[in-house]
């Protein structure tokens, strides 16, 4: 029932993460058949000389058989470490092509990932119960399909080559051993392309099933796809605390401002608006709202203004209306133009009598 609500394709991050457990698309059909292509191909290429290297050892071995029946200790060891020198000049150059060959067809589907949680020991890779589910399967069952189908084609293959050929060897005895090996190498050379050949199709049809097989397992439900989406966006509590030092900051950015106010219109302790009016500043059709808060901030901007000599007056519906209508750092609107001109006014009066008062003095 859980894999029948897995509807939704996996999103970028599913498929980050599941890269980086190494749970990666790839078929291995696409590695073994051109890496059996191009295993025959270089021993094709290589045959001649092979087969001159492989007679002249012969050749050289034989030449050494020592006049007598004995063989010594020291001549054995000799021996088997020349013997094995030589295989392995034999050897080398077909396993190296071997390990590139899949190596470079192993990181052009992987892309080059390397996963260490593949290394890592987990107790579920030896749940019995669990290989037991996993080896009966739908993919298991597939599986045992392909691998039939490729032992049935590789059969008639073999059984067709070696049919229409058998009348050509039985000719051939009697002929020159070195034109009867050629033969034959040939014969198993070509065999081994036209199973390549319809392995080449095998393969492709392979690759789409296991992209099809690995779109499948990482489908998702959407509930998952939900989860996904709030983690991407953070956890509640950091994003609060974090929203919550942002409103601290422009608090005080506000408060800074608040000495450079004309005046502070508040009501009388529940709302606090300042108020700023530059006439010579061009950009600025109207007063602008510097600092505003209710409760406890409204007290604090009030404070500050009257530490810093700003005027503070008092008119409730004045200061309750700007409050929830003007944000902070924009002009007020038209419809306060009036209400707010008459305090600025008396506010500048007031400013002006209390210089005139301070020259007479």
């Amino acid at each position: 029932m859980a894999d029948d609500n897995r509807t939704e394709k996996a999103t970028p991050r599913k498929r980050q993460d599941e890269r980086k457990k190494g749970n990666i698309f790839q078929s291995r059909e696409i590695t073994n058949v051109f890496g059996l292509l191009i295993f025959t191909f270089v021993l094709q290429m290589l045959g001649p000389y092979y087969f001159k290297y492989f007679k002249d050892t012969i050749v050289f071995y034989i030449n050494k058989l020592p006049a007598s029946n004995v063989l010594e200790s020291r001549d054995v060891t000799r021996t088997v470490a020349d013997l094995m020198i030589r295989v392995m000049i034999m050897v080398l150059p077909l396993a190296v092509t071997a390990a590139v060959t899949a190596f470079v067809f192993t990181v052009a589907q992987t892309r080059g990932n390397f996963s260490k949680e593949q290394l890592k020991f987990q107790i579920s890779r030896i749940n019995i119960l669990k290989g037991l589910k996993n080896f009966f399967s739908i993919k298991s069952l597939v599986e045992l399909i392909k691998s039939m189908i490729k032992i049935t084609v590789i059969f008639y293959i073999l059984y067709r080559n070696i049919s229409s050929n058998i009348n050509i060897f039985m000719r051939m005895v009697g002929s020159d051993i070195l034109e009867i090996i050629l033969w034959i190498a040939n014969t198993v050379i070509s065999m081994i392309f036209n199973i390549c050949v319809i392995m080449i199709c095998f393969s492709i049809f392979d690759y789409f099933y296991q992209w099809w097989d690995y779109e499948r397992r990482l489908r998702m439900t959407k509930e998952e796809i939900k989860n996904e989406a709030k983690q991407a966006e953070g956890d509640p509590q950091i994003k609060g605390k974090i929203r919550e030092q942002q409103r601290s900051i422009a608090r005080m950015r506000m408060m800074q401002k608040v000495p450079e106010a004309d005046v502070v219109i508040k009501n009388p302790t529940h709302y606090a608006v300042a108020i700023k009016y530059d006439p010579e500043n061009k950009k600025q059709k109207a007063p602008i709202v510097v600092a505003k808060g209710k409760g406890y901030i409204a007290l604090k901007i009030i404070a500050i203004a009257e530490d810093n000599k700003v005027t503070v007056t008092e008119n409730r519906p004045l200061a309750r209306a700007l409050y929830q209508s003007v944000k902070v750092g924009r002009e007020i609107p038209g419809q306060f133009y009036q209400a707010v001109a008459e305090v600025l006014a008396f506010v500048y009066n007031l400013k002006k009598r209390e210089r005139l008062y301070e020259i007479q003095k």
